[in-house]
């Protein structure tokens, strides 16, 4: 990234970089969905790296967090609608809004035990949960496709 206004790059002035996880508060599968090469952004400066010579930059800051206004509407115990975004061998990540994903983990899938979440979710596919936990200091959200769903087997 180049930079219009900062600090000078020792081998390429005005150069800034911008980590995957600074580019946006979503998931973030490619790059190119998020921005592109001679695009302008504005950015927060973070730090001055003096190992690379480069400057620490986030384009994420500049926008609110949705994880942190989600979380102000929403309590444990609470049932969601979402769709399922990944399946992963621990369980599957179930969108409940705009930016904002949660866990399902692979015991609370259903009340009958399951190895793999294919055998009872596909990417797609939409879902009732009930939310079993909020760490706001990880912004992480736990969910329950069981509890949502007591005659579930």
């Amino acid at each position: 990234m180049s930079l219009d206004n900062g600090p000078d790059h020792p081998i390429f002035p005005g150069v800034g970089f911008i980590t995957v996880a600074e580019l946006s508060w979503q998931h973030v599968e490619a790059i190119s969905d998020v921005v592109r090469v001679g695009q302008h952004v504005s950015c927060e400066f973070f730090q001055f790296d003096d190992w690379n010579g480069e400057a620490r930059l986030s384009l994420k800051a500049m926008q609110p967090d949705p994880f942190a206004a989600f979380v102000e509407g929403t309590a444990v115990g609470q049932k969601l609608q979402g769709r399922v975004t990944r399946l992963v061998p621990f369980g599957v990540f179930v969108q409940v809004a705009d930016s904002i994903e949660g866990l399902v983990h692979l015991r609370e899938l259903t009340w009958t035990p399951v190895e793999t979440p294919e055998d009872v979710l596909q990417v797609g596919e939409e879902v009732t949960v009930v939310v079993t936990e909020i760490d706001r200091q990880r912004r992480r959200l736990l969910l329950s496709r069981r509890q949502a769903s007591p005659d579930l087997r």
